[in-house]
């Protein structure tokens, strides 16, 4: 079965530390592992937002209820008046 990712570029700010401790529950909750989680990168083609975050769930219907989970849903308001960004969540490929 394929994995589930959410892909996440954002724009941040100091208090985003709000949210990153208030989403540690549920991302242990549902297994999240965290593939990338900012660091140094180039972008060659396009225009990217400042933070790029990659999440590895154990299936795709496992990411979609983190996401839709209360306590995910409590974190995401810590983040929602102090960053901008985009979103998705994607199933991996098995092939």
């Amino acid at each position: 079965m394929p994995k589930g990712y959410w892909v996440a570029h954002v724009d941040d700010m100091e208090r985003y530390k709000d949210y990153v401790a208030a989403n540690a529950a549920p991302f242990a909750e549902y297994g999240a592992k965290f593939l990338v989680r900012g660091g140094p990168k180039e972008v060659r083609e396009g225009k990217m937002r400042a933070r790029t975050v990659v999440i590895e769930f154990k299936d795709y219907e496992t990411a979609k209820a983190c996401y839709d989970s209360v306590a995910y849903q409590d974190a995401k308001a810590l983040r929602d008046p102090v960053s901008t960004g985009d979103m998705e969540i994607i199933e991996g490929y098995d092939g």
